[in-house]
């Protein structure tokens, strides 16, 4: 289980540079472009959202949209957990994380330490916010830096971001824009709620 929670990251400086492979998953929140190697996920690019997803588009299912000859086993794991986060959340927590393979996330850093507080605390259905990740991440006055964290979260979704909100309840801001953290957090509650029942 630890394993799941903590995935493998490996980065070495001067090491030399990886192959890259790119994939776009279509979702019901739009495309999501994902990139990363045999070690693992570089990144995901959310698009843009300038209107929230209703009806059948927020329940599409999610497919490969460009890219599926070339996925590694990292990029095949992401997919998976995609899939499973966006068209069966059930399934996410007994899927494997994929490993990441990105420099932010092997640096010894505040911003490293406040993304795997994230990753490892903040479950499904559940939201946080910035003051109480800093203090989960152990600097109780470090919320303005939890902000610049997930300002360069180079994982969003897996990493997720879209928990951390303001102390006053609102949302606060989104690298996919503010529609596609609402989307994503109704989307969890909605969820979390059918697992209630």
């Amino acid at each position: 289980m630890a394993s799941r929670l903590v995935p493998k990251v490996t980065f070495k400086e001067g090491e030399s540079q990886c192959n890259e492979k790119h994939v776009v998953l279509l979702s019901p929140v739009g495309k999501l472009k994902i990139s990363g190697c045999e070690t693992g996920l570089h990144e995901i690019k959310l698009p843009k959202m300038s209107v929230l997803p209703s009806g059948a588009e927020s329940s599409a299912t999610c497919k490969v949209y460009e890219g599926a000859e070339e996925m590694t086993e990292p990029l095949k794991q992401c997919m998976a957990w995609l899939q499973a986060y966006f068209c069966e959340p059930t399934r996410v927590e007994s899927l494997p994380m994929p490993a990441f393979h990105h420099p932010l996330l092997q640096q010894d850093s505040f911003t490293r330490q406040v993304l795997w507080t994230l990753l490892r605390d903040v479950k499904f259905g559940e939201a946080v916010s910035y003051k109480q990740l800093a203090d989960l991440a152990g600097n109780s006055r470090a919320a303005r830096a939890v902000g610049g964290a997930m300002r360069s979260n180079p994982i969003p979704i897996i990493i997720p971001c879209h928990r951390v909100i303001r102390s006053s309840g609102q949302t606060g801001n989104y690298g996919g824009g503010n529609l596609m953290k609402e989307w994503l957090l109704s989307h969890e509650k909605l969820q979390k709620e059918k697992l209630a029942y």
